[in-house]
């Protein structure tokens, strides 16, 4: 999530985290890094939008038979679906909106629904959220089982977005709705902020939160080392936000051959301020302690097609500490990141990655020899309909490290920007027999994978689960010596 959250979110342009005060030269996270160009088509590409609402009443069928196979806009309706059985109840009103039977077919325009026909084998369904499918539904008319008072219920089985969308192309970007998300709180002190137009809602006092973004703030003690004094008590405390974005497009190939380029991934614009003080318990392994775990399933508009993108945030903190050093440390965070998988005929799935941070410590103090890390991230999983397409993990950290004779009353202190920091404005009160360093770093860290049920779309069949890689940067915010 934050950092989503959460649009998607990372390989084909790497990942750069830099201390500096701006991002890196002709970086634009609007900047095309995948695609439906990549197959080489010179076609318009169908504009990817937020569907109008209500989506709960948006679907699409491509009827066997019809030429071009492509999908069209239709009355019907999926009433309910059985995820168990894969039966689903279908049923479009007549021109006298009374019998609930599938009794419209699609016209070979997309426009309105013409002369009245039943659904058959062979249709191909496209619905946005419904009972019994909380994810959307994308689906193969198998059998006709029989008719009921509220439609006709048929039989189902698994398909692929490529019979929906054929030879065409389509592209684009759609931010996700901050009041969209389900919110699960998983430690009793967070809060969540969001604003959108028109309607803002504002978690702590005095949270201020840019249209389109969703904030969450935590505080949370921490265990301390055995035998650590009153004084060395833990705890972490700070907010992350992210204005997260579905990043979505498709460039059809000749006909039964699947796509010839496809990309799916989140992406978003990252803020976070957050700090660690105290001494934090020993731990042999990091422990990773999520605080909130967030879910939204935003409908996209592909020409007549709701295309379901189920969006899954977990925002964390993980800890990671020899627990003898303490410390006082807090950093401001901006930056945006994008993570997903691409499809080329050339080189099939691929992952795309990239993170671009910048940072400032706002304090940093460092007593006694040892050494702490601590993230603040968010782990985003993005997929279709249910399946899960990419899992991406974006986690921002404080590292922060002591060594040699500082005194158990040594301390050392600097503030500033990440340009300054350790060069001016620090100092240190050494103890006896001291001599030691220190220093405090800020960095990111990137992983994900790709999952097999990317074929969705309709490209062959990933043999394994592909990982994004372990994508890594750190600068340093303060350092000194005692």
């Amino acid at each position: 999530m934050p950092a989503l959250a959460a649009s998607a979110l990372f390989l084909a342009a790497g990942c750069s985290s830099e201390p500096a005060a701006s991002p890196a030269p002709g970086h634009s996270r609007g900047a095309d890094t995948s695609g439906p160009a990549a197959a080489g088509s010179d076609r318009p590409a169908a504009a990817v939008v937020a569907a109008p609402e209500p989506a709960a009443t948006s679907t699409a069928v491509a009827r066997a038979g019809v030429a071009g196979g492509k999908a069209r806009k239709t009355s019907m309706k999926v009433r309910s679906y059985d995820s168990h059985t894969r039966r689903a109840v279908i049923s479009t009103p007549d021109k006298g909106g009374s019998d609930g039977k599938v009794t419209s077919s699609p016209s070979p325009t997309g426009g309105s629904p013409e002369r009245p026909h039943r659904t058959a084998v062979g249709d191909v369904i496209a619905s946005a959220p419904v009972p019994g499918a909380p994810d959307g539904l994308l689906a193969k008319v198998t059998g006709v089982i029989a008719e009921r008072g509220d439609g006709t219920e048929v039989q189902t089985a698994p398909t692929t977005l490529d019979a929906l969308l054929g030879d065409g192309d389509a592209k684009g970007s759609v931010p996700v709705d901050p009041a969209s998300f389900d919110v699960d709180r998983l430690l009793p002190d967070v809060k969540v902020s969001w604003a959108k137009t028109g309607n803002v809602h504002a978690g702590p006092e005095g949270a201020k939160v840019p249209l389109g973004s969703l904030r969450i703030d935590v505080g949370a003690r921490l265990g301390t080392a055995a035998g650590a004094p009153a004084g060395a008590s833990a705890s972490v405390s700070g907010f992350v936000q992210v204005a997260p974005e579905v990043d979505f497009s498709y460039g059809g190939g000749t006909a039964g051959s699947g796509p010839g380029a496809a990309y799916l991934g989140v992406s978003g614009d990252w803020t976070s301020k957050w700090a660690l003080k105290g001494r934090a318990a020993a731990s042999a392994d990091p422990v990773r302690v999520p605080f909130a775990k967030l879910h939204a399933d935003p409908v996209l508009q592909v020409g007549p097609i709701p295309v379901v993108v189920n969006l899954d945030l977990t925002c964390y903190f993980q800890i990671a500490a020899d627990g003898s050093v303490t410390v006082d440390v807090e950093q401001d965070l901006k930056g945006d990141f994008k993570a997903g998988g691409t499809f080329g005929t050339a080189k099939g799935w691929t992952p795309v990655d990239e993170s671009h941070m910048t940072s400032s410590p706002v304090r940093t103090s460092v007593t006694a020899a040892g050494r702490v890390k601590a993230s603040l991230g968010a782990e985003a999983t993005v997929g279709l309909y249910g399946t899960v397409g990419v899992t991406a993990d974006l986690a921002p950290y404080l590292r922060a490290e002591a060594a040699g004779a500082l005194g158990t009353d040594s301390a050392v202190a600097s503030g500033g920007s990440a340009g300054s920091a350790g060069k001016a404005g620090a100092g240190a009160k050494a103890g006896a027999g001291s001599g030691g360093s220190w220093s405090v770093h800020g960095g990111v860290d990137l992983t994900g994978t790709l999952r097999v049920q990317l074929s969705v779309f309709g490209t062959p069949v990933l043999q394994r689960s592909l990982p994004l890689g372990s994508l890594h940067r750190e600068w340093t915010l303060a350092e000194g010596r005692a």
